[in-house]
């Protein structure tokens, strides 16, 4: 069968207001298409990723000051030292975020300084000389922090530089050619962070970008007015050693208080709800708007087919087959599908790059934009296909009489 083109122009023509608003919901629910599954796969993703550090027996406790009298350089101190010497705790540490967690700071690192080089998005912990051990992550180059590079009350300030420990992710993505140990990047100032060692990769805070890019800084953090104590108890001992720290912070520090406790098991669980209650939650939206999308499609090509009833009846009755009409009526439809798949793309490329600038997202692959392109085709042709039908089903006499 011959599918005349011009025809198909000539008739959206006649109702442009309602093919143009159809074309602009078939592109917008595309770019929400493409980026939703991308943006579902890795959150998926993310919940089948190991932890990478003992999550079993390692807890936070995040200490918080009533008054001013507090001196949260003295009490980090007092609370190191009683945590360490009990038999139950196998590491300690204070820091200010949490692993698996949003609470943490981000920073952009780069091989050269100034804000123009090419950066690497990656969370950052403040740690003492016992970070690592803290986490039970095993050191796979390099060595541990010393205490005299650990510098007091310094939070996230690395002006002056500092020495930094990186995971084996990091490293890589810093250091393609594998020549990280020993190097120097910047974090947008001038001042170097010299890298002095690789661990094991392992998730520290997490903002929805790439899950191992972690590195510890030397320090001991404080300017922010609170800090978090971090402990890894011996093998089964964990729940002890809660109690133990818990009562201790309450006991020795009257002008402070425990904000919260959390184990890293409990922060973990928290996680992959969240992803999974994302994913549900766009999963849906994204299921309505494709809804929506095809009752929009349908609802156009059953208002042109009721529209042009006496051309159909004319149609057929010079002799056009039932195939005609409904190839006809398909066709359009496809006309409005290519013309939102063209521009959709255009914006779902444009809205992937802007997450991944401004949110950490992976750079949307190109894949999801086809995937996406054929399910709207195809959901698109099925919601035409049924009004295509019926009006291919209107006898060529009652047509005809029909004004």
């Amino acid at each position: 069968m011959h599918l005349n083109v011009p025809p198909l122009f000539s008739s959206l023509r006649r109702n442009p207001a309602g093919a143009l608003l159809v074309l602009a919901q078939i592109a917008i629910t595309l770019a929400v298409l493409c980026n939703t599954a991308s943006i579902v796969a890795h959150a998926v993703a993310r919940m089948d990723r190991p932890a990478g550090f003992d999550t079993r027996d390692t807890f936070v406790i995040d200490v918080e000051p009533l008054s001013d009298r507090f001196n949260i350089s003295s009490a980090e101190r007092e609370d190191l030292a009683y945590l360490r010497a009990l038999p139950d705790v196998a590491a300690a540490t204070v820091t200010n975020g949490r692993p698996l967690t949003p609470d943490g700071t981000f920073n952009d690192l780069a091989r050269t300084p100034g804000s123009s080089a090419r950066s690497v998005r990656a969370s950052m912990l403040p740690m003492d000389e016992q970070g690592r051990s803290s986490l039970g992550v095993p050191l796979l180059a390099g060595r541990d922090f010393r205490t005299d590079e650990v510098a007091a009350d310094t939070g996230t300030d690395t002006s002056k530089g500092a020495t930094i420990i990186v995971t084996q992710s990091l490293a890589h993505a810093l250091f393609p050619d594998g020549q990280a140990l020993g190097s120097a990047v910047y974090d947008g100032g001038t001042d170097p962070l010299t890298i002095v060692g690789i661990t094991r990769d392992f998730m520290g805070p997490q903002d929805g970008g790439p899950a191992y890019n972690t590195y510890l800084v030397a320090a001991m953090p404080g300017r922010y007015g609170f800090y978090e104590l971090l402990v890894r108890a011996r093998p089964g001992r964990r729940d002890v050693a809660l109690q133990l720290a818990d009562r201790h912070v309450i006991a020795a520090h009257p002008d402070a208080a425990v904000a919260f406790t959390q184990t890293m098991a409990d922060a973990r669980q928290q996680l992959d709800a969240d992803n999974r209650n994302m994913t549900l939650f766009l999963s849906a939206v994204t299921a309505m708007m494709i809804a929506v999308c095809c009752l929009a499609m349908f609802g156009l090509t059953a208002f042109n087919v009721n529209s042009r009833i006496r051309q159909i009846g004319v149609r057929r009755a010079v002799g056009a087959r039932k195939r005609d009409i409904v190839t006809h009526f398909v066709a359009e439809s496809a006309l409005i599908l290519g013309a939102g798949a063209v521009l959709g793309s255009v914006l779902a490329l444009a809205l992937g790059q802007w997450l991944s600038s401004h949110y950490g997202e992976p750079r949307l692959d190109l894949a999801y934009v086809l995937a996406s392109i054929v399910t709207l085709w195809a959901v698109g042709q099925l919601a035409a296909w049924h009004p295509a039908r019926r009006a291919a089903s209107v006898p060529p006499s009652v047509a005809t009489r029909t004004v």
